[in-house]
């Protein structure tokens, strides 16, 4: 009999071990349960002019040469119209429906899923165009409805994604999307240059206060996602450059600028700047989010990699925090953005650059 209660109390020891275990799975958040190492391809700031056209089809093929989950396109897609006015043979006529629907079917030649955020030139500044008359609001219409199939992404193969559209009260932003792969949480906020839209007209910068509360909701709510299904890591992608650099602390100011342009500060920030409370808002999340963020953005057309963002308390960087920016024209290359749960920083940068595009191996309009 003490036999058969010895071996009763291992079977049952057994069982507890094993519902220990299972109970111990379970526990692992979803985002955690399927990381693994993937690359995505960044591009922005694309085909200002009828030869970058050409261009960035190279930077297309070269895109498709490549195993990647996604590509992330940070707006800008065709010409300011204001060199368009200054030299109209040089580029395609922006802001009309001809030329979204040429760059919508070059997007559609990603073999990969494709997503994009909006720009100032792709709608913010259509108003400046002098050869058709063009209402902002409506070419930013245009973008919604051409660029963001419901539920998921462009290009040849397709993700799905979450939109902030899904929401009631924020119906109209269906450019707001969120996805999360290998545990990491992908977002994109349309945040674009000229000032965010802010200080042109009363119906512009009411445009610009909506659309900011959108965003500033969905960028907290993007981290308020990542704590819960404990992501590795967050990444977040806008247009514009917000210019971090105007927010450091007076000795990083001093040690940057001063060398280069012969002064302590940067540019000043102009009245009612519309990116203030977009940098408020990362350095309080980074406050208390220790997981990888990497922020990435086009706008000013300069690669770079680096960590811009200071803890006010502190007056020291980040160091979680990494923005890159992608390269722009005259400059038709792409980053790879490498995510491997292996590597302490979670995120790897590398310049890709497409050989035919290099300035001494192409032949480029005066």
């Amino acid at each position: 009999m003490s036999v058969i209660r010895d071996l009763a109390a291992v079977r049952a020891g057994m069982i507890a071990l094993a519902l220990a275990f299972v109970a111990g799975c379970t526990a692992v958040p979803h985002a955690q349960e399927h990381a693994f190492h993937f690359q995505f391809g960044l591009v922005g700031d694309t085909a200002y002019s009828k030869t970058e056209e050409q261009e960035f089809e190279r930077v297309i093929n070269a895109l498709n040469q490549n195993d990647l989950a996604f590509v992330v396109h940070v707006g800008d897609f065709q010409n300011d119209p204001r060199p368009h006015n200054r030299n109209p043979d040089r580029s395609s006529v922006p802001c009309v429906e001809e030329s979204y629907k040429r760059v919508l079917t070059s997007f559609q030649r990603v073999r990969h899923p494709f997503i994009l955020t909006p720009g100032d030139n792709d709608w913010a500044d259509c108003h400046h165009l002098k050869a058709v008359k063009v209402d902002p609001l409506e070419a930013l219409a245009t973008v919604r409805r051409m660029f963001y199939p419901r539920g998921g992404s462009l290009g040849q193969r397709t993700i799905a994604t979450e939109s902030q559209a899904s929401a009631p009260a924020y119906a109209k932003f269906v450019e707001n999307l969120r996805w999360s792969i290998g545990g990491v949480t992908f977002v994109i906020a349309h945040i674009v240059g000229s000032n965010d839209n802010l200080g042109r007209t009363p119906e512009m910068d009411a445009e610009h206060l909506e659309r900011k509360a959108a965003n500033l909701a969905w960028i907290r709510a993007a981290f308020a996602n990542a704590r819960t299904d404990n992501s590795r890591g967050l990444v977040l992608m806008v247009q514009a450059n917000p210019g971090f650099e105007n927010y450091w602390p007076a000795s990083p100011k001093s040690r940057y600028f001063g060398p280069f342009v012969g002064r302590a500060k940067p540019p000043p920030v102009p009245a009612g700047a519309a990116f203030a409370d977009y940098v408020a808002l990362l350095a309080e999340e980074l406050e208390t989010y220790d997981r990888p963020v990497a922020f990435l953005h086009g706008d000013t057309h300069l690669f770079r990699i680096d960590k811009p963002l200071y803890n006010r308390k502190t007056g020291r960087v980040f160091v979680n925090f990494t923005r890159v920016e992608t390269f722009g024209s005259p400059e038709m290359h792409w980053v790879r953005v490498t995510v491997d749960p292996a590597d302490p920083g979670l995120f790897r940068f590398q310049a890709e650059i497409v050989p035919e595009n290099v300035a001494s191996r192409t032949t480029r309009l005066p």
